[in-house]
């Protein structure tokens, strides 16, 4: 199965794809991922794609796509894949479509973690980075036994930038302007399935899996 994982900041994708991907025996690929090989390898997309970060710029969506062609075209994609954090626009996703159809195959399903705004704030808000060890906790679902002291080592937690409301809510628009669109252009071809992620993670597991039996994976 050729799978697409997309949702809001903070709405579990990065753990759902493993699961995911583990119930279909297949890659799970990101682009994050795929950057660090490609830098750490030194190949020439990922000195090109060096450039721009090294310049604080966006890596142009050409060197991201052949980065991803070149990924999908590795013997262990053969027989299905599960892309994460790629397409992110639907400039993205348009030529991910002409990306697969030279490949001579084609996305099967696109499955969107809905969650809403405030859940996303709550989870990502809640966050506590330990100065010391670097374990996250989570102030409601993960709390440690000291407020503010981290259980693992006894340092100091924070809250990073990054899961500060303020930054979160920034976060959410800019995914409602560029990416949210993938969800029409997906519904579109009636590749779309979405799922409520809220809840246990196990939960949203077995909602996400069901779907996916429904539709052949």
């Amino acid at each position: 199965m050729r799978l697409v994982l997309v949702g809001p900041p903070g709405a579990g994708k990065g753990t759902q794809a493993e699961f995911i991907a583990a119930h279909l025996s297949v890659p799970k690929i990101s682009t994050g991922d795929i950057f660090r090989a490609n830098v750490s390898q030194g190949t020439p997309l990922g000195v090109e794609a060096k450039r721009y970060m090294d310049a604080g710029k966006l890596v142009p969506d050409e060197v991201t796509i052949n980065m991803v062609r070149d990924r999908l075209a590795e013997p262990d994609a053969a027989e299905g894949f599960l892309l994460d954090g790629f397409p992110r626009t639907t400039p993205q996703a348009a030529a991910l479509d002409k990306l697969l159809a030279d490949l001579g195959t084609a996305l099967d399903l696109v499955l969107e973690l809905v969650v809403d705004d405030d859940e996303v704030i709550r989870r990502l808000s809640g966050r506590r980075t330990c100065r010391g060890c670097g374990k996250i906790w989570h102030v409601e679902f993960d709390a440690t036994t000291r407020e503010g002291i981290c259980d693992r080592c006894g340092a100091e937690l924070f809250q990073r930038d990054d899961d500060k409301p303020e930054t979160i809510a920034a976060r959410l628009r800019e995914y409602a302007d560029k990416t949210a669109p993938l969800v029409d252009y997906y519904g579109a071809q009636g590749k779309l399935v979405g799922i409520d992620a809220t809840g246990p993670v196990e939960d949203v597991t077995v909602r996400a899996i069901d779907a996916l039996r429904s539709y052949g994976g």
